[in-house]
């Protein structure tokens, strides 16, 4: 896993980019975890008032990718994903989801990262299972 890396540059790395316009924050990780959270409000609703299913799909990516990357020596190697699936489990409108994505393997040119998506009472919203390439920095 990457040395000296904080919160607070986890977090920097996400200006300007997706997941400061969806205002989803990291909050916590370890060897071979990474969570966050994402409001669900205007930003992240599709037209009848839910969570969009894109909304959580982004929320997970960027749990599982930005994980990967820590497994990693980012002065020559890059994480990118291959494959993501998801299965929305439970509708939310309103609050906040909290999402922890954990390593299932991590190899030395692929990695698989699980992310499970909750409401605020803990209940399943999302899960997703994301296939991470790892290349080789040009």
């Amino acid at each position: 896993m990457q040395k000296n890396i904080t919160l607070e540059t986890l977090n920097e790395w996400c200006k300007n980019t997706m997941m400061e316009h969806l205002a989803i924050e990291l909050t916590d990780f370890g060897d071979d975890y990474l969570c966050g959270k994402m409001p669900v409000d205007h930003r992240t609703h599709q037209p009848m008032g839910l969570l969009h299913g894109g909304a959580s799909v982004v929320l997970a990516e960027t749990l599982a990718s930005m994980g990967a990357a820590l497994q990693v020596d980012l002065t020559k190697k890059a994480c990118v994903g291959l494959e993501i699936n998801a299965n929305h489990v439970r509708g939310i409108r309103e609050g906040w989801v909290f999402g922890k994505a954990n390593a299932i393997h991590v190899g030395r040119t692929t990695q698989v990262w699980e992310t499970k998506i909750t409401n605020e009472s803990g209940e399943l919203i999302s899960i997703s299972r994301m296939t991470v390439a790892v290349i080789d920095k040009k």
